[in-house]
């Protein structure tokens, strides 16, 4: 409702297409074959693990979203049938037994990742500085510690010679330990940001980089390596198939290819967005959307497919963006806010509690919802921040418009006017606001709550319905969550309902529900 109590006006003026197909198989990262001969990926953005028959490409929910399993990052199935799940934020193990039951096995692991059964003894590595390699038992006894002084350890797996192999991702090694544990040995280093190790059907090491491009590389027996790059980028874990195809997953855009041995890649369930989140349009009608791991697109000279990887060198952890003048600006949930162009990336201010959306002022300032904090700050081009409004709601996103004035979104359901240092109620009431953009002499306000586009008046504060039944928030059943840093690295994140205007009248915006992009033109 707007302040003075008045119901919004229904009048839908506007058409809707996708940029991109939905991601049925968002953030694909840990993946092993089932007794039943599907692929089940576990799933850590989304919160869920999924079943995929590599034959047709569907996918069935296994563990379904927002069930106790939070953060599943890796699995793998045991003798008897059960299935073992690293749930790496809350630092647990599960078991899942053949008959659907689910039984914590461990607790207060620190990140366990990798995990890898061996008949029916169970073995876990922690994605830690410093972590470990331990065995976990299915009654819930103490797990026991094999080795130690691990750079963060992956998807890791039980090699011919009877030791368990696994990587070291932040040192670029690959290492081995007993089952029974004792001494761990370094077994090959220098290889390119390794992230899971795995061997193929006939015994070969093949250990797979989670780097932007896709590097596999192939041990042979002789001690030589086989370098292919396949493009992939945020690559996570691989499976062998009954023909020793190699599938593998990805973190950075979920889905799930094929790898043939003679090099052809092929999607078994195509990738795409993780989100996504933010969105911006530069003025040539290029879009960019912000998704976590990295940046997105659906131009095809800059990301081979929609959600493609793109400018991997701004770093991570992508929340907000907007583009002017050839520079893209973005907040991370690392709590900093960077400008990337020309080649470069220039870092505007660093240590903010969890910046989010976005906007750039006409003297090319920054403005930035400090959402964490409960502030809108201003970074000028000598990178000085000051605040424009404080003790704010939790704010999420910001417009200007042609005047300077600044327009904020609260999580609470207020939108905020911000000029000269006053902060004015235009709106309250709302249903979970998000993105905002200011077009044509109005402001339009993503109301996730209600699933909608509103447009605001911007000196009354008057609404009118523009878009109803949008898939925006969080996917069916699935968590909003508290975003968790491990090892400081940020983890699951909050969802964003990010819009903008295009320079020709349209808006952009994203339905992370789905896993689109979203052009509403007016007809």
């Amino acid at each position: 409702m707007t302040r003075s109590g008045v119901q919004p006006v229904l009048g839908e003026r506007w058409s809707v297409g996708r940029e991109n197909e939905p991601n049925p198989l968002r953030g694909s990262n840990g993946i092993a074959f089932g007794p039943d001969g599907r692929l089940h990926v576990a799933q850590y953005l989304a919160g869920g693990i999924s079943a995929v028959d590599v034959d047709s490409g569907e996918v069935e929910p296994v563990l379904p979203l927002g069930g106790p399993v939070c953060s599943p990052d890796d699995l793998a199935f045991a003798a008897d049938g059960s299935m073992y799940v690293t749930d790496l934020n809350p630092g647990l193990v599960w078991r899942r037994s053949p008959d659907g039951g689910l039984t914590v096995v461990a607790r207060e692991l620190r990140c366990p990742n990798g995990i890898t059964c061996v008949g029916d003894r169970v073995f876990v590595n922690e994605m830690y500085q410093d972590g470990r390699v331990l065995e976990v038992f299915p009654d819930g006894r103490a797990p026991v510690v094999l080795t130690g002084g691990l750079a963060m350890g992956n998807a890791m797996q039980l090699g011919p010679d009877g030791a368990l192999y696994y990587p070291h991702m932040m040192t670029g090694e690959v290492w081995r330990v007993s089952p029974e544990g004792g001494a761990a040995e370094l077994v090959a280093e220098q290889v390119h940001e390794p992230v899971a190790v795995r061997f193929d059907r006939g015994g070969a090491l093949v250990v797979l980089s989670r780097g932007v491009a896709g590097i596999v590389t192939r041990f042979d027996g002789d001690g030589s390596r086989t370098i292919t790059r396949t493009g992939i980028a945020g690559m996570d874990n691989a499976a062998f198939d009954a023909e020793n195809r190699m599938l593998v997953s990805s973190y950075g855009s979920g889905g799930l290819t094929r790898i043939d041995a003679e090099g052809p890649v092929r999607p078994v369930v195509a990738r795409g967005f993780n989100g996504p989140f933010g969105v911006a349009a530069d003025s040539d009608g290029r879009w960019y959307a912000a998704d976590h791991f990295r940046l997105g697109t659906a131009t095809d000279e800059l990301g081979a497919e929609a959600g493609g990887p793109l400018l991997s060198e701004v770093g991570g952890f992508v929340h907000g963006i907007a583009a002017e003048d050839g520079l893209l600006h973005i907040t991370s949930q690392f709590g900093d806010v960077r400008t990337a162009g020309e080649g470069r990336v220039r870092v505007r201010a660093a240590g903010l509690d969890g910046p989010g959306g976005i906007a750039v002022a006409a003297d090319g300032a920054l403005v930035v919802a400090e959402t964490g904090a409960g502030r809108v700050l201003r970074i000028d081009s000598a990178d000085e921040v000051t605040a424009l409004a404080e003790e704010l709601h939790a704010p999420v996103d910001v417009a200007l418009d042609e005047d300077g004035r600044c327009f904020a979104t609260e999580r609470g359901g207020r939108v905020l006017r911000i000029d000269g240092g006053a902060v004015d109620v235009l709106a309250e009431g709302l249903a979970e606001p998000q993105g905002i953009a200011w077009l044509g002499g109005e402001l339009f306000v993503v109301e996730v709550g209600a699933r909608r586009l509103l447009s605001l008046d911007p000196g009354t504060g008057a609404q009118r319905i523009e878009r109803a039944d949008l898939p925006v928030g969080v996917p069916s059943g699935m968590r909003d969550p508290e975003p968790v840093a491990a090892q400081g690295v940020p983890g699951q994140p909050r969802a964003f309902a990010g819009i903008a205007a295009t320079a020709d009248g349209e808006l952009l915006l994203t339905a992370a529900a789905e896993g689109t992009v979203l052009r509403l033109t007016r007809g």
